[in-house]
């Protein structure tokens, strides 16, 4: 019996998720599995991987076989090279001990370049949220400013109008004074 690892799809439409089984390379992509070794989420920023890697040793050891994406996702999580560093042990090209510090270093440094990763786009997140709130701030002033030019244009007209109907009124009570005062003569 042929075995794969390989991804298999769940998930709603355009958000979906996936697991990395061991199956027969007969059954169907989400069909039956041999074994569940772990998770892979790529609609994170960077994708969530969560993987048994113990699991997924003695599965290369027993000569399953990754699918592209699947010896990516090993690769990056450092199985691979694990495999190989194990290899090395067991052909007696260097001990165990050597063999665990080039993989502590090698995960060291990858540890480094995610959480740079997830700083920068933590950083640029910022930076967007920032820019996003000055222009809403400018926007919102623009319109105070407009809103007080608009009343006090307003208020300026009212007080004109208020004015010229005082005018008017004083000049119709001076007309009717006028009238009214030769009459008493």
């Amino acid at each position: 019996m042929a075995v794969k690892i390989r991804l298999a799809r769940h998930g709603k439409k355009n958000h979906a998720f996936f697991h990395i089984v061991v199956t027969d390379i007969r059954s169907p992509r989400d069909g039956r599995y041999i074994e569940q070794i772990g998770m892979y989420n790529p609609n994170t920023n960077p994708a969530t991987i969560k993987i048994d890697s113990e699991r997924a040793l003695y599965w290369l050891g027993t000569g399953a076989q990754p699918s592209d994406t699947c010896r990516r996702i090993l690769s990056y999580e450092g199985i691979l090279l694990r495999k190989h560093l194990n290899g090395g042990v067991a052909k007696g090209a260097f001990s165990q001990e050597v063999a665990d510090q080039k993989w502590n270093a090698w995960k060291a440094e990858r540890d480094a370049k995610v959480e740079s990763k997830k700083q920068n786009l933590k950083k640029t997140d910022n930076e967007t949220r920032r820019e996003l709130l000055n222009a809403e701030a400018k926007v919102n002033q623009e319109r105070a400013e407009a809103i007080s030019k608009r009343k006090a244009e307003e208020a300026a007209a009212k007080a004109e109008a208020e004015a010229k109907a005082k005018a008017e009124a004083e000049a119709a009570e001076a007309a009717a004074n006028a009238e009214a005062a030769p009459v008493a003569e």
